[in-house]
């Protein structure tokens, strides 16, 4: 292994802390600060406000692209009703002006009208739809309270007890029979 010089050390540090290298960093930190008089107390604290909060929050930045992308459809869209609205002058021919103005006229009204087709034919789809669902949403509650009501049933006969405070007997054989049957008739139907 080499062994190091700590003379060497002191020499580097001497070049790097040296005259020169402070003159440096001070005409660096001079140009970075704006001139010799740097900034102010107040500029300092709005330019670091003002940075800190806009540039390092993602939210925010998301925030403004999506604003200003808003903004730049919005612009288009406008420019694009203004041309319509606008009918292109040709002062050579008044009457290709006519028929370009009517097939423009006939394609908005069409665009119009077709738009209020298909605006009509979804409202009545959505409309069927939610009928439909109205009906299953129905038709899902009566069935659950009739299962809960013959469960209420089923489960207040079980619950019955004779005045000696024994369970009746005659409710639950029933039930169990009922059980076994059904059994029975799922397996049957497998079998065929």
């Amino acid at each position: 292994m080499k062994k190091k010089n700590p003379g060497n050390r002191e020499d580097d540090k001497e070049k790097t802390n040296g005259p020169k290298s402070m003159m440096n960093k001070r005409k660096k930190n001079m140009k970075r600060l704006g001139g010799a008089a740097g900034l102010s107390l107040e500029a300092f604290v709005n330019a670091k406000a003002n940075t800190s909060s806009s540039f390092s929050n993602p939210a925010l930045i998301k925030k403004q692209r999506e604003f200003y992308k808003n903004a730049k459809y919005v612009s288009k869209f406008k420019k694009k009703l203004k041309q319509q609205h606008q009918p292109n002058e040709i002062p050579s021919d008044a009457e290709n002006e006519n028929r370009e103005g009517s097939k423009m006229m006939n394609k908005n009204k069409r665009s119009k009208n077709s738009l209020k087709e298909l605006y009509e034919k979804r409202r009545e789809e959505e409309e069927k739809a939610k009928i439909e669902r109205e009906a299953i949403l129905k038709a899902k509650k009566e069935e659950r309270e009739r299962s809960e009501s013959r469960r209420k049933a089923a489960r207040e006969k079980m619950f019955k007890k004779t005045r000696h405070g024994q369970p009746v007997m005659k409710y639950r054989i029933e039930h169990l029979l009922q059980l076994v049957q059904g059994s029975n008739e799922n397996s049957t139907d497998k079998n065929l």
